[in-house]
């Protein structure tokens, strides 16, 4: 019996893997984006003047904490660049937040609730 000295072996599921894993990746911002639109339309959420959202309703909660987890990354990471305090990063994504949502979007300002 021969002996086959070296042999290469192709993993085509990995680069399929990868190529799933990319098309999630990419699809994964869309998907959250998504998820907040529909939270802010139902009213289980509303946005705060601190950059954040606040579960209007318990159910919400899990939701809100991810969102509110993927904004303190981007506000730290803001804040870290140019300097200055997260908070002050987050009181200026608020201003942009709340000017973009869509009319009827909650918004907690001075601890009361209004409708855009």
């Amino acid at each position: 019996m021969q002996r086959i000295a070296h042999m290469t072996v192709k993993k085509p599921f990995a680069k399929i893997g990868q190529a799933m894993l990319l098309a999630f990746m990419l699809n994964a911002t869309s998907v959250w984006a998504d998820s907040i639109e529909n939270l802010r339309a139902s009213g289980a959420v509303g946005e705060s003047y601190d950059g954040y959202v606040v579960a209007r309703e318990p159910g919400a909660r899990a939701e809100a904490d991810e969102i509110n987890a993927k904004r303190r990354s981007i506000y730290q990471e803001k804040a870290t660049a140019q300097g200055i305090d997260i908070e002050q990063v987050g009181k200026v994504y608020a201003e942009e937040i709340i000017r973009k949502v869509p009319s009827g979007t909650w918004i907690q300002l001075n601890g009361q609730w209004k409708q855009k």
